[in-house]
């Protein structure tokens, strides 16, 4: 287990119930699994109150769109979540560009042989659109399986079973040959986590960081026009090892079928003031989530309470 903490016997009924659901998913096949998945969520979700952060967020980030609008993006966002869930034990056995069907394709993948070719420390950096869980075994496919920064599950034997999945779609994608049969780090959110982090890419290892959520202790860059507090971490590191910054994202095509979009490598500003360097870098990572979510707002995690209370409307 991840931590050696007691197990209850709440905790082995929610791992009970967890076993089932993924089980009922695995029967469905990855279309089936994602077309229940999106319907039960799109059902159930806009009901919840967290919806209304969602409806809050985007009066403030996109205030052209009328009420109807709104509403139709949080169900796309409820229906987006359902099918990330659903399609999740069925990512070891997506195929990388079938004809037709579940699977996945890479746009952009002259980017990842360039860094291939090239070697040294990467930072993967991309938001929480569409199914991120594609995210590490599609890069791993072509060569470049990432380490992670990683939340653990309250519930640690629901946890484990997270990691397990995780391992088995990177196995699948990679077939053990880019990893060596080895999982890859994942480390805990906050300071030994940086510190494991920065010493994986001083060994020249590869980094995957998810940047959309706040950070009450980051710093203050601009997010769809307002102040959004924002790690600095990725910043500090890549500019600390001169490393590439990669930016990716994944595009729902339909029911279990993704594309995964990698863009060339952000520039890194060298101007002699390190804490302008690293403002300047996070913007350029806050406007690269904000073209994203733009061009598809349906696909992003609008749930979360991203912007201060002192800018909402």
């Amino acid at each position: 287990m991840t931590e050696s903490r007691p197990v209850t016997l709440l905790m082995r009924s929610e791992a009970l119930a967890a076993r089932a659901a993924l089980a009922f998913l695995r029967r469905l096949g990855p279309v089936g699994a994602s077309n229940v998945g999106g319907a039960i969520c799109r059902a159930i979700g806009p009901r919840l109150p967290v919806s209304r952060v969602a409806d809050a967020n985007l009066r403030l980030a996109m205030p052209e769109l009328d009420a109807p609008a709104r509403r139709a993006i949080i169900r796309a966002v409820w229906d987006n979540l359902g099918r990330t869930v659903g399609e999740f034990p069925h990512l070891p056995t997506l195929k990388e560009n079938p004809p037709s069907g579940p699977g996945w394709d890479v746009v952009g993948a002259e980017h990842l042989a360039a860094q291939l070719a090239r070697g040294g420390p990467v930072i993967f950096m991309s938001g929480h659109i569409g199914n991120w869980e594609m995210l590490p075994p599609a890069v791993g496919r072509h060569g470049l399986p990432f380490a992670s920064f990683y939340r653990a599950a309250g519930n640690p034997l629901v946890d484990d079973m997270i990691r397990a999945l995780r391992e088995a779609a990177m196995k699948a994608a990679t077939g053990d040959g880019a990893t060596g049969g080895r999982a890859l780090p994942m480390f805990a959110k906050g300071a030994r986590g940086a510190r494991g982090a920065l010493a994986h890419l001083a060994r020249g290892g590869r980094l995957g960081m998810l940047i959309d959520q706040k950070m009450n202790d980051g710093i203050e860059a601009r997010l769809f026009g307002h102040p959004a507090m924002t790690a600095p971490a990725l910043a500090a590191m890549a500019l600390r090892y001169r490393c590439a910054v990669i930016p990716g994202y994944v595009e729902r095509l339909g029911p279990a079928r993704l594309r995964i979009h990698v863009e060339p490598p952000l520039h890194l500003p060298d101007s002699g003031d390190r804490q302008a360097d690293i403002l300047a870098l996070t913007q350029a990572v806050n406007d690269r989530l904000e073209r994203w979510v733009r061009a598809r707002p349906g696909s992003w995690l609008w749930l979360h309470r991203r912007w201060p209370k002192s800018a909402r409307p």
